[in-house]
C-alpha cells in the first residue's frame, strides 16, 4: 500500500512538539512548582514525532 499513516502522524507530533517546546523556552516565567511543563511535554511530543517519522522512513526504504 502507498499510504503510511506514520508520516502525517510524525509530522503532526513534531510540529506540535516544536511549538510547545518553543513556548516553554520563550516564556520561562510561566513555571508551576519549578517545573516548565510546556518545555517537558514539547520535548516528549517532539521525540515521539521524530520516532514516528523515522520509522516511516525506515519502512519506506525497505520496500
Amino acid at each position: 500500500m502507498g499510504l503510511d499513516i506514520r508520516f502525517p502522524i510524525g509530522m503532526m507530533f513534531t510540529l506540535i512538539g516544536l511549538l510547545l517546546a518553543a513556548t516553554g523556552i520563550l516564556s520561562p516565567e510561566k513555571v508551576s512548582l519549578g517545573i516548565n511543563i510546556n518545555m517537558i511535554w514539547g520535548a516528549a511530543l517532539l521525540l515521539f514525532g521524530i520516532l514516528m517519522w523515522g520509522s516511516a522512513l525506515r519502512a519506506s526504504r525497505k520496500k
